[in-house]
This record gives structure tokens, sequence and C-alpha cells, in this order.
């Protein structure tokens, strides 16, 4: 096999991100050299902790986790208890877990890691960008240290999901995500270093996962009772409580998803989940589940109804150089094979997990 690719994944870990982290665990190419942590689905500190407790399940307690900073830039930190449940895992429950958090403060690790490493970590971040604008302000060679950036934030030529036109991750920290597209902008032309790989809602939301794949996923795990989803054609798909599958890994996505299943069917009038987050990380792993367009793109501040929003000049009516890869196609069908063959692999091979 290949060398493996080196990732720093920052999270904000809620539903999806949970699932990111168990692909990246599940994925042979990638080596996990540490995840960071910052607020928006649920505040930093419940962050932390639930990405301590999905490593564990996944088994991977070996991964060094930092927490960062806990409040956006400038603004005060919104959370989505409505989305991904008051702890930000749905209706799923974890063992709290055994290991600290690192002595180190995020943005200190993505410098300390990139300087060890000149070139060769990809970073993904799944959240908003507070801690990488931290990072940049430390250490303004950041980006050139790097090998290349993926981030899941934005609406570049769709509707948003928080407001009519602006995306979670960059809604809860405008000011993050416009001090890192400026630094990578200036980096890409002063010295011709990689744009950044941004996927946005324009191809996120075709990565739709439904209860059928988790039931394919809980047979490939071997799990039984293999139908850890109850599926029906009647009001409820889901009416189990919980569920009653013996494998922990599935026991937890199902848990998980039913709750933001339940979120999607009442905003979206479908029941099954956008799965943002562990599409970038398939993307980080394998460019070519993407196809992207390089755009010049900025964030909105002062909007009175617009401010997050990732504002794209599609028709290079600013002149100005691009400074984004913006993702506009994805192959939403091979990544959510992956999803099922993958995860579905690392929960048999965590079959005996302490539950």
């Amino acid at each position: 096999m290949a060398s493996r690719i080196p990732l720093i994944l920052d999270v904000d870990t809620g539903i999806d991100d949970a699932l990111a982290l168990l692909y990246a665990a599940a994925s042979d190419e990638a080596e996990i050299v540490a995840v960071t942590c910052v607020g928006g689905n649920v505040d930093a500190r419940q962050v932390a902790e639930n990405t301590l407790a999905v490593l564990e399940l996944a088994g991977r307690a070996d991964v060094e986790v930092a927490l960062g900073r806990e409040q956006p830039l400038v603004r005060p930190l919104e959370t989505t208890p409505e989305t991904h449940g008051p702890r930000g895992l749905g209706y799923a429950e974890l063992p709290p877990p055994e290991r600290p958090l690192s002595p180190r403060h995020a943005a200190d690790l993505l410098i300390d890691e990139a300087r060890r490493r000149p070139g060769e970590i990809t970073l993904v971040t799944l959240g908003p960008l507070t801690n990488l604008a931290v990072a940049l302000l430390r250490e303004p060679e950041l980006p050139r240290l790097l090998k290349r950036y993926v981030l899941m934030g934005g609406a570049y030529r769709s509707p948003g999901n928080t407001a009519p036109t602006t995306e979670w991750n960059i809604h809860v920290d405008p000011d993050a995500a416009k001090v890192v597209f400026a630094a990578w902008g200036r980096a890409n032309q002063e010295h011709g270093t990689p744009r950044p790989v941004a996927l946005g809602l324009d191809v996120t939301e075709r990565a739709k996962i439904t209860p059928e794949h988790v039931v394919r996923l809980a047979r490939r795990a071997g799990s039984t009772p293999d139908d850890t989803i109850v599926l029906a054609h009647g009001e409820d798909p889901m009416h189990a409580t919980r569920s009653v599958a013996r494998n922990p890994v599935v026991r937890f996505i199902a848990d998980a998803l039913r709750f933001y299943m339940e979120f999607h069917r009442r905003y979206d009038g479908f029941y099954g989940a956008f799965i943002h987050d562990p599409l970038a990380v398939a993307a980080a792993l394998d460019p070519g589940l993407v196809r992207t367009s390089a755009l010049a793109v900025d964030v909105e501040l002062g909007g009175t109804l617009t401010t997050g929003e990732t504002v794209t000049d599609w028709r290079r009516v600013w002149n100005r150089p691009p400074n984004l890869d913006v993702a506009v196609e994805a192959d939403a069908d091979e990544f959510l094979e992956r999803v099922i063959e993958r995860v579905g692999r690392l929960a048999a091979d965590r079959v005996n997990v302490a539950r």
C-alpha cells in the first residue's frame, strides 16, 4: 500500500462529525495525526468529550485530541441542539472518555505539527474556522507549511441551511472564515500554495444517508439483529427508541442518525440525513470524488440579512484571482458505498468493545 495521508481533523463533533471520525478511523490510507476541537454544533468542552468518546469507540484512543478556542473571534457562540441533540450525538450514548485532553491548545498543535512535518499534512476542517484563524494569526506561514487544506463550509450556489444564504460553519464564525480565505488567497498568489478545496452545501447535500444505508452497514458489520433501524412504511420509520444492535458501533450510528433523520423530516421533508462532514474527509483522502472550480470567494460580515454568506464570483466580475477550489460535483453514490464498506468493516472489528 502507498504511504498513508497524514490528516489533522478540526471538528465541532456533532452527529456528522462523529461519522467523519469513524470514516477516517476506518480508512487504511488515513494517518490521523491529531484531532482539534472548536465550539459549533455544541460548546467546545462538549465537542472535546464527544470526540474522545467516539475515537475510543473506534479503537483510536492513541489519537491526540486538543481543545481550542471556545468562542468565535468576535461574536457570541451559537450552538444547534435542535439539529444534533443537547449533547451533540443525537440519541446515542457513549461511556465517558477514559483519557484526558492534550495539554496543547488546538492552534499550537496545528502550528507545531505543520512545522514538524512541512509539506506533508492535510488539514480538514469540519466546523467553524476559529481554531484555524487563531493559528494563522500566530503563524502566517501556515498555508505554506501544510500540504493541502479541505473544508466543509459555505453555500456557493445553493440556499443556506442557517439563514437563506448562509451555511452553519461559516455562520458561527464568519470573521474567522474571512481571515482564512484571505490568508490562503495571499499564499496562493505569492507562493503558489494550493488553494483550499471547499465542499459547501452545493455538494454535501447530495450525500444523503437513509435508513436503508444504515441497515446495509449493519449487515456488513455482521450485527445481530441486522435490522437495527426499524424500517416501516408508516409515519415513523424509526419507531424504536433505541437501537437493539449488539454491535456498539452500529448501535451508536443508528441512535445518532435517528435524531438527525427526525430533524430533516421536520425541516427538509425527507427521512434521512445529509452527512456533510464524512464527504469532506473522503474527498481529502480521494480528491477524485469531487470536481472543483477555481473561484474568488469572500465572506459577508456586515449584511443586515446576509452576514456569513460566502459571496462567490461565478461570473468573474470582480477580476480577483481565485482563492478557493469550490466543489461543484461529487460522486455521492460511490461515497455512500465507501461509508457502508469502511465503517461496516470497522464495526465488525469492534464487535467486542465494551458497551
